[in-house]
C-alpha cells in the first residue's frame, strides 16, 4: 500500500505571509524583507496553491488575511520562535557551553567533593544540564571509557594510564585506624600498622581499589589482616568496631560521621593512602563546562 502526500507547506513562504500580515500590506512586507512587491506576491500565491485555499483578500493594491491566512500566520510565528530556539541551542552545543554532562561519583566523594563543585559549576554555567549518578558498588571507569559518562570521580593508583581517559589527581585520602573506645591501643596517638597485625579486623570496603590499598599496605608491613566481619560501608564498620568485634581502617573522607564509641588514630609504617582522581574522557576535555568542573574540584580539594 502506498500513500501520497498531496502538499507540503513551505516554511519560508509561511514566514513571508507572516510578514505581510504583520506589516499590513505586500508593499510594506517587501520593504521589510528586502524583496520586490512582485516577489512577495508570488510567494503568497505559491503558498495558496500548496494550502489549497485563499490566504489573502485582495483589497485595492493591498490585501488582508483570510481566516486561513490568519491561521497560517499564527503558526508561522510559532515556527519562527522554535527555529530561533533551535538555532540558539545548536550554537550553544557548538560552543560546548550548554548541553548535558554525565557525571559519576562514589558515596564518600558526594557531599565532600561533588556537591560544592557542582554548586560552583551551576553558577558559572547555568545552562548546563547534569546527569549525576552514584555508582557504588560498581566501578564507574567503564562508563567513562564507553562514552556513557564524561567524568567520574574514582579511586585509582597514580601512574596507571587508560586508553581514551585522562586522570586528574584530586587528593590523597589517608586511612586511619578505628578502635573500640576501651581498646588497649587507644592510648597511643600514632599506631604502627604492625600493632594491628594480631587483631581481628572488620572489613570496611568492598573488594576493589579501596580494599586493595588496605591489604597491600598490610602486606608491606609483613602481615595479612584477619577479617572476621565484612561490612558494606564505613558507618556500619564503625558500628561493628564500637561493639568490640574488631578493628578497621577507614579513610579520612569516610569518617565524616564518626561513631561516638570509637577512637581514631593515625597509622604509619606504612600509612595506607587512597588516591582520588577525576577520570575524564579525552573527547570531553575541550568542553568549557568540564574544564570548569575540574577547576572547581581541584579548588575544593585544595581547601
Amino acid at each position: 500500500m502506498t500513500f501520497k502526500l498531496s502538499y507540503m507547506l513551505d516554511v519560508r513562504r509561511m514566514q513571508v505571509l507572516r510578514a505581510v500580515v504583520t506589516s499590513g500590506s505586500i508593499t510594506a512586507a517587501a520593504t521589510n524583507l528586502g524583496y520586490t512587491p512582485s516577489a512577495v506576491s508570488q510567494q503568497v500565491v505559491a503558498l495558496e496553491k500548496q494550502a489549497g485555499i485563499a490566504l489573502l483578500e485582495r483589497v485595492g493594491r493591498g490585501g488582508r488575511p483570510t481566516e486561513a491566512g490568519e491561521l497560517l500566520s499564527e503558526h508561522a510565528a510559532v515556527i519562527g520562535r522554535q527555529v530561533a530556539e533551535a538555532e540558539s541551542a545548536l550554537a550553544g552545543l557548538r560552543a560546548r557551553t550548554t548541553g548535558l554532562l554525565s557525571l559519576r561519583y562514589f558515596a564518600t566523594a558526594g557531599a565532600t567533593l561533588m556537591a560544592p563543585a557542582l554548586a560552583r559549576l551551576r553558577r558559572e554555567h547555568p545552562d548546563v544540564r547534569v546527569d549525576l549518578r552514584m555508582t557504588d558498588p560498581h566501578d564507574p571507569l567503564p562508563e567513562v571509557t564507553e562514552g556513557q559518562a564524561d567524568l567520574a570521580v574514582v579511586v585509582r593508583p597514580r601512574g596507571q594510564p587508560h586508553e581514551g581517559v585522562r586522570f586528574v589527581h584530586l587528593l590523597d585520602d589517608p586511612y586511619r585506624a578505628v578502635l573500640p573506645a576501651g581498646h588497649r591501643l587507644a592510648a597511643k596517638r600514632v599506631l604502627d600498622l604492625t600493632d594491628l597485625a594480631d587483631e581481628p579486623w572488620v572489613r570496611s570496603d568492598r573488594p576493589g581499589p579501596c580494599l586493595d590499598t588496605v591489604v597491600d599496605s598490610c602486606a608491606a608491613a609483613g602481615f595479612s589482616p584477619n577479617f572476621v566481619v565484612e561490612s558494606e560501608d564505613y558507618a556500619t564498620a564503625q558500628g561493628f568496631v564500637a561493639a568490640g568485634l574488631g578493628v578497621c581502617l577507614v579513610p579520612v573522607m569516610g569518617l565524616a560521621g564518626r561513631h561516638s564509641d570509637v577512637v581514631v588514630r593515625r597509622v604509619r609504617g606504612p600509612e595506607p593512602v587512597r588516591a582520588i582522581q577525576a577520570a575524564v574522557r579525552e573527547a570531553s576535555l575541550s568542553r568549557p563546562a568540564i574544564r570548569a568542573l575540574l577547576t572547581a574540584l581541584r579548588d575544593v580539594t585544595s581547601r
